[in-house]
């Protein structure tokens, strides 16, 4: 996504409070000796004049939104932290009515969960169409089932609150090799699109530092979800928003089928990179070490106190 105009000042000014903040990179003793002894140490030079901001460029009304978590200290600029990515999705989403297409690398949290499942309900002709990786980046024995239970859960319960209207997919290339998706798109309506560094989770939301660009317009909104329509259906004709989730829904059974009877049928490929997702069932034993380990470890919280106990952003 590249910005131009007014709102590089914004980004400008994201990057000078990150510069300019006093606070040491770790607060670990040990790691501060190690970093002074590579001269890793930052060197914070003064930054000059910040300059007036761009002239506009175009007429797409563009918002920065920011995650920065509660730490010790607090940032000079977000001494609770700040959580408007969140924010910013839930407003997107409580104005929902057809289509929320998302591509993520992952898709948990119970927040998260509770968040789409509440707008599901809420708007009954809504449809959401997820495109995520088919295998978690992390494959070790201990790594790997905390990303399983933890999306599992998330998708078991938006099926079971909107039976039908919710669609899941992996991306493979033309030789079968799964892809991994890093994405992190979301498109509502052909309205409103995100674009940025945010994961839908709660370390997202509420713990890391993140930066992310909302842009309110038609003409981009549905111009990006055409575009990954195009690249996932091997397709050059524009889907149009009542369309999607059956096109998706299409070219997923026909190359799935596909896969299943190859050997017997020696049939050519069909277009499409889409297969449905498939997670391995995870039993109950791995469930019970997993979860915990997934909240507390994969998923923290960065909110305060105060905000955890209301459960809002």
């Amino acid at each position: 996504l590249a910005l131009t105009g007014p709102v590089v000042g914004d980004v400008e000014t994201v990057f000078r409070e990150r510069w300019e903040d006093p606070q040491p990179l770790s607060r670990s003793p040990l790691r501060r000796v190690l970093d002074a002894a590579r001269g890793d140490l930052p060197r914070r030079r003064p930054l000059p004049p910040q300059l007036p901001d761009p002239a506009p460029t175009g007429d797409h009304p563009v918002q920065l939104l920011r995650t920065y978590g509660r730490r010790l200290g607090g940032y000079p600029f977000a001494p609770r932290g700040e959580r408007s990515v969140a924010r910013g999705y839930a407003k997107a989403f409580a104005r929902a009515r057809h289509l929320i297409y998302l591509e993520d690398q992952y898709l948990w949290t119970a927040e998260v969960c509770a968040l789409l499942v509440a707008t599901m309900r809420r708007a009954p002709d809504l449809r959401l169409v997820a495109v995520l990786p088919h295998q978690p980046d992390q494959d070790g024995a201990v790594s790997r089932a905390p990303n399983l239970v933890s999306r599992a859960r998330l998708l078991d319960e938006l099926h079971a609150a909107a039976p039908g209207r919710v669609a899941v997919y992996g991306i493979e290339n033309h030789a079968g090799t799964p892809v991994y998706v890093h994405a992190k798109v979301c498109v509502v309506d052909d309205e409103w699109v995100t674009v940025g560094s945010d994961n839908l989770n709660r370390r997202s939301w509420t713990h890391d530092s993140e930066l992310s660009a909302a842009v309110a317009h038609q003409g981009f909104a549905r111009g990006l979800r055409q575009a990954l329509a195009r690249e996932h259906l091997d397709s050059e004709d524009e889907l149009a928003l009542e369309d999607h989730f059956d096109a998706y829904a299409a070219s997923a059974e026909a190359l799935e089928s596909w896969r299943k009877g190859r050997r017997a049928t020696q049939a050519a490929r069909p277009p499409g990179r889409l297969r449905p997702l498939d997670d391995p069932e995870q039993s109950r034993l791995t469930r019970l070490w997993a979860d915990p380990l997934y909240r507390l470890v994969y998923d923290p919280d960065g909110r305060p106190l105060d905000l955890r106990l209301r459960r809002t952003f």
